[in-house]
């Protein structure tokens, strides 16, 4: 058995997963990246988009948004505001809260409003993702 690296996705909420996995491979801001057994130490800030794990032959894949990640003694931890497996997912409504999303943009750019503007993108970019992750599961 190859070796193993200890997985944790911390929300407000409390754990979402901890268990001992292959590889993971996250949203980063400076963009995306793998964590193999034994990794160098490191932080990162997560974006929101798609977080997968391998266990042997099953790989799970979860929706992230906004957080942070510290890999450390063969430990990464992913502090988040939220995670959210494909099967939990209510595609429906992540389909209304992207078409609200596309809309609040095109009128807050058309009114040059950076803040709900960047609002919006976010809100954008939670729905894409849920819907990403919704379709792999």
């Amino acid at each position: 058995m190859a070796q193993q690296i200890h997985l944790e996705v911390v929300t407000p909420a409390g754990a979402v997963v901890s268990e001992d996995v292959d590889i993971v491979n996250a949203p980063g801001y400076g963009g995306d990246f793998g964590v193999l057994a034994n990794h160098a130490p490191f932080l990162s800030t997560i974006k929101t988009g798609l977080l997968t794990y391998e266990q042997g032959s099953s790989r799970k894949s979860m929706m992230v948004s906004g957080g942070f990640s510290e890999v450390s003694n063969n430990k990464i931890t992913f502090l988040v505001e939220s995670a959210e497996f494909g099967g939990d997912i209510d595609v429906d409504r992540a389909m209304k809260a992207k078409e609200r999303a596309e809309k609040r943009l095109a009128q807050a750019t058309a009114q040059d409003d950076s803040f709900n503007q960047t609002r919006a993108e976010a809100a954008l970019q939670r729905a894409m993702a849920r819907i990403k992750v919704s379709n792999i599961a």
